[in-house]
């Protein structure tokens, strides 16, 4: 019986293109004999780009358009693609065989005010006290190809909470992988709302460099294979 496809999931600001394909992600899955499912988020990549914060409600629909119908995937999703993917398992376990999520930890629960971020990006300045993390993302938001002004609705878009209830629902393998220098860590309430959870944890990694981790690839791989 044929392995499943494998789903890549990018993260905030990023792209199927710039996420998975520049760093090397499809062609090392393809080499391990597997066929490839990608898609760009609402807001980016080529995927339009609307400017009200309302059109991101349901940012899952983007990936459910290309679940296969009828048969499971893998899938692998970093930061905002891990937190959407983690949503769709808790409530449709049956699509997936395993799940990995790189970049996400306890932020996951974390109920803060994105509007700092979404300011910085949509302006493309920083005010006195915004956190680190809202700088970051002001620069890498300016990114070839991104539109400042869609993201930043991204970011504001209406969204509910998962709590540790929702995530009992995932009863699949899930591999978390994060580096310790993460803004999105540590894992430990991500891990222990898991029903069948591993954590792998990359030393000296930061969120913004863990796509691009051999590391992160190398884990990925061999939770697949197994």
């Amino acid at each position: 019986m044929p392995e499943p496809p494998v789903l890549l999931v990018h993260g905030f600001a990023s792209s199927f293109e710039r996420n998975w394909r520049e760093p090397g992600w499809v062609d090392i899955i393809q080499e391990e004999g597997r066929d490839v499912l990608g898609l760009d988020l609402l807001g980016h990549g080529t995927a339009d780009k609307p400017h009200d914060p309302q059109a991101y409600a349901d940012l899952t629909r983007s990936i459910e358009a290309v679940l296969p119908p009828d048969a499971q995937v893998d899938a692998v999703g970093f930061s905002l693609g891990g937190q959407l993917l983690l949503k769709i398992a808790a409530e449709q376990p049956d699509r997936f065989r395993k799940l990995v999520v790189g970049g996400v930890g306890d932020n996951l629960f974390r109920d803060g005010d994105p509007e700092s971020a979404a300011r910085a990006i949509e302006t493309g300045e920083t005010a006195e006290g915004d956190p680190a993390v809202a700088q970051a993302f002001a620069v890498f938001a300016r990114a070839p190809g991104n539109d400042p002004k869609a993201l930043s609705a991204c970011l504001r878009r209406p969204r509910s909470a998962i709590d540790e209830a929702m995530l009992s629902g995932v009863k699949v393998p899930v591999l978390v992988v994060l580096g310790d220098r993460d803004f999105a860590g540590p894992a430990d309430r991500l891990m222990s709302a898991l029903p069948d959870a591993t954590l792998v944890s990359l030393a000296g990694a930061d969120h913004f460099g863990t796509p691009k981790d051999f590391r992160f690839i190398e884990a990925v791989v061999d939770f697949l294979r197994a």
